[in-house]
């Protein structure tokens, strides 16, 4: 799937509190790896990364119509990591891609489901199902 593809996914995906622009990259993993230490401290190649582009917004809301509004933010994929991940999971690495890149906007949207009690994997869960994918990251994340 070409970036474009996942980007017009993503779009037709992405809850109506998604007010505004997201750009998502897929990268190396040395450069997942460069971008983690810099801004969270961590020395590996991560699978996504979030970059709000200001204060995060108030868990899971939004301002403005879908498609109109500020630039939420910028979503990094790790390649490398995200082909590991797919093979794991089983399934086509495009289809990883849309894993990222939906629990990514989920972030710049303000959800963290660190401290949200189940709230971002409850959104993700119900958009992962519109969307045809299977388990997501913190599903994934609880059955390690």
């Amino acid at each position: 799937m070409p970036a474009r593809g996942l980007a017009q996914w993503l779009e037709r995906l992405a809850p109506r509190a998604a007010a505004g622009t997201v750009t998502v990259a897929i990268v190396s993993d040395q450069a997942s790896r460069s971008l983690n230490r810099s801004y969270r401290g961590i020395d590996h190649a991560t699978d996504v990364l979030s970059f709000p582009s200001g204060p995060p917004p108030r868990q899971g809301s939004g301002l403005l119509p879908q498609g109109s509004g500020p630039h939420l933010g910028d979503v990094v994929i790790a390649r490398g990591v995200a082909r590991r991940q797919a093979r794991s999971a089983g399934h086509a690495e495009t289809t990883e891609w849309r894993v990222l890149a939906l629990h990514g906007l989920l972030h710049l949207m303000g959800y963290d489901h660190e401290q949200d009690a189940g709230r971002m994997q409850r959104v993700e869960r119900r958009l992962r199902q519109a969307g045809g994918l299977g388990r997501g990251l913190i599903e994934r994340e609880v059955r390690r």
